[in-house]
């Protein structure tokens, strides 16, 4: 990786009006910002179809993209929507009510959607077969699961009478005549998704800029992935799980956190070449210019908790085949530009794993200064080939974090390099685009040197996060200047 810096922010957490950040002109703005400033990484999350808790690593599909991030201007651009047919509502700027926002936005989509099967033309028609067949493997079974999911009043799939939760033959072809033209609208939002991200990030490699995506290393129980694909994961008969995913008690948790996906049967994984992962880089890769692989140290063992438990607590590890997993994405598609998230309990088959295929871990300076354990995020202690941040989705913010500190962590702070105690969030930037690691990403909100209030997540907490915004007029041309000022006197442009 050559030397570089960014910054993570993902798109609902763009400006806009209608209540959620998109992909439409705030997101080409924040690109330009990014030129201004001198950067070259822009780190989002999962930009998958969220579901209860409105998480981006709990999606309805490995595969498609989030309906709620479609720019509604563009449509109208498009003469698919009306301006004069959004209706007027008042959104929070600073936070996302999910609700709010499905309410609000799903009717234009179906208007939008009405209006093209009518006005499309035969151009237009054609890229849209085109999408759904190049999009088959995927978008078939997604958009049949989110229909039926609608029909079903939103209940999870096991849940759903008992032929269609089963996939039953006969169920299956009467719920698709049944369903047909929603079926077609959810593959009408992927299309529309997909045009969208693919322009955006188009505009961002041509200005220089590349897009690391993230992946989570599992899918979520309710998705169409586990659904149309049980023979993937560890169900009984009855597509119920034996066990699930979570990690073991450790720094956000005394009970661990117990995540609920199902887990791989890798042995089935083995005995088909491990296409189904290999699918689903392909597909990311199409997405991303980096891809971030979530929990990498799953890959070496897993945390499997019997289903049922209420706690993560009575889990045991599990090893997994991650060598034979890397070699065969390798041979099928080459060496990939992944980052490995290697945070956590780590092991030293983790460690041997990830450089065995090179990967670059991540280093988090806000677990340097932690006086209360030992750590290797200690910024003497980089190699270059690693990813550093001041802190991830997952942190609390910088200037939460200092203001949290023991009065021995602030010293030591002083002692490693004298930190501005006036701006200390800034000060945990310049230490990151400092240090030998090839690439460093600050988080949106400490690059605008935002408290805890503008927490985008916390671990182990089902409710209440991915919410963060910021204004328009918080992010600033001094910002840019600032940002650029230290981008070159540590060589990172």
């Amino acid at each position: 990786m050559e030397r570089s810096s960014g910054i993570l922010l993902h798109i609902t957490s763009l400006p806009g009006n209608y209540g959620i950040g998109t992909l439409g002109k705030e997101a080409y703005n924040f690109v330009d910002f990014l030129v201004e400033s001198g950067q070259k990484r822009w780190q989002i999350l999962p930009l998958g179809h969220t579901g209860y808790g409105d998480s981006p690593f709990q999606c309805f599909s490995a595969f498609a993209g989030n309906p709620l991030l479609i720019n509604l201007e563009k449509l109208a651009e498009k003469k698919l929507l009306k301006k004069d047919e959004f209706p007027s509502f008042s959104f929070d700027p600073e936070y996302v009510d999910f609700g709010a926002v499905v309410d609000y936005k799903y009717p234009l989509l179906e208007k939008a959607y009405q209006r093209f099967k009518k006005s499309a033309g035969r151009v237009g028609q054609m890229q849209f077969e085109n999408f759904c067949l190049k999009n088959q493997l995927w978008l078939e079974d997604y958009a049949f699961f989110m229909a039926l999911k609608n029909h079903h009043e939103g209940q999870p799939w096991s849940e759903w009478d008992h032929e269609i939760k089963l996939r039953n033959e006969d169920a299956m072809n009467r719920y698709r005549d049944h369903l047909g033209d929603q079926v077609n609208f959810y593959r009408f939002l992927q299309f529309v998704f997909y045009h969208q991200w693919l322009e955006l990030k188009a505009y961002a490699n041509i200005n220089d800029i590349k897009i690391i995506g993230d992946m989570p290393i599992y899918v979520a129980f309710d998705s169409a992935d586990a659904w149309a694909n049980p023979e993937v994961f560890q169900f009984d008969e009855n597509m119920n799980p034996r066990s699930v995913a979570g990690v073991p008690p450790d720094y956000f948790s005394e009970t661990g956190q117990l995540w609920g996906n199902p887990l791989y049967d890798w042995d089935y994984l083995k005995e088909t070449g491990f296409q189904w992962w290999i699918d689903r880089i392909k597909a990311n890769l199409l997405l991303y210019d980096f891809l971030r692989i979530d929990h990498f140290r799953g890959l070496a063992a897993y945390w499997e908790v019997p289903f049922g438990e209420k706690t993560a607590i009575k889990g045991k590890w599990v090893d997994a085949p991650g060598d034979e997993l890397l070699e065969a994405i390798n041979k099928s598609l080459g060496k990939l530009p992944i980052i490995a998230e290697d945070l956590g309990v780590i092991t030293p088959d983790v460690v041997e794993l990830r450089e065995k295929f090179g990967l670059p871990g991540m280093k988090i300076l806000q677990f340097a200064f932690d006086t209360a354990e030992e750590n290797d995020f200690i910024p003497h202690t980089y190699e270059k080939n690693s990813v550093v941040y001041t802190g991830t989705h997952d942190n609390d913010t910088t200037l939460g974090r200092y203001l949290e500190s023991t009065e021995e962590e602030k010293q030591l702070m002083r002692d490693y390099f004298q930190i501005n105690e006036k701006d200390p969030a800034w000060s945990f930037i310049r230490l990151a685009w400092s240090t030998v690691s090839s690439m460093a990403i600050a988080p949106m909100q400490d690059i605008l040197r935002l408290d805890s209030s503008a927490r985008m997540n916390f671990p182990g907490k089902p409710s209440g996060y991915w919410k963060w915004r910021y204004r328009s007029e918080m992010l600033t041309e001094e910002h840019a200047l600032d940002l650029l000022k230290i981008t070159r006197t540590y060589g990172r442009r």
